[in-house]
């Protein structure tokens, strides 16, 4: 959560999607669907979640984006990031939540249909970067449940850091499968 650029949250962010493609390439269609003993979702279910929950903060960044650039305030591409959402990050990884019912899985799509959607989020993401590094936003602001009001920036850090603590968690349930 050390991002000090609006580069540095675009490469952590590929580097983290990245990282759930290689945990879930070689998956069997029975691990992906498989529900483990205390698990609520399958692997295949916590994908289309991430997806779904990265295509929401994708359209919330890019309309915080693009009301602060109404304001007109130029920015030097630094990433800022309030201390509140540094320390709110930290407590959340150790966190179980429960999503709200538009971000939970319908289980009607496979893990390449979600990783396709994450995709095209991502390509979205991309084509709003230079507002991003252009763009002073931290007076636009958008409430998250847990984390509270938060700039566009650190809602295009969240897409990466919801995204690596779904992953782990994919990870611990692949373990629990072998």
């Amino acid at each position: 959560m050390n991002n000090q650029t609006i580069d540095g949250i675009y490469t952590a962010n590929d580097e983290i999607l990245e990282n759930l493609t290689e945990t879930v390439a070689n998956l069997t269609d029975e691990q992906a669907n498989s529900l483990p003993e205390g698990e609520t979702w399958t692997i295949a279910q916590i994908v289309e979640h991430i997806a779904i929950v990265k295509e929401g903060m994708g359209k919330i960044s890019g309309k915080l984006i693009s009301r602060a650039r109404a304001a007109g305030k130029a920015a030097n591409g630094a990433a800022v990031l309030s201390d509140s959402f540094k320390q709110k990050a930290g407590e959340i990884k150790d966190l179980k939540l429960e999503a709200p019912e538009q971000m939970r899985p319908t289980g009607k799509q496979t893990i390449a249909e979600s990783l396709e959607k994450i995709g095209e989020t991502r390509r979205n993401l991309e084509i709003l970067r230079p507002l991003f590094e252009t763009v002073e936003c931290s007076d636009v602001k958008f409430p998250h449940p847990f984390m509270g009001d938060l700039t566009a920036h650190e809602w295009l850090a969240l897409v990466g850091r919801h995204a690596a603590r779904h992953t782990e968690q994919i990870k611990r349930i692949i373990e629990k499968l072998s």
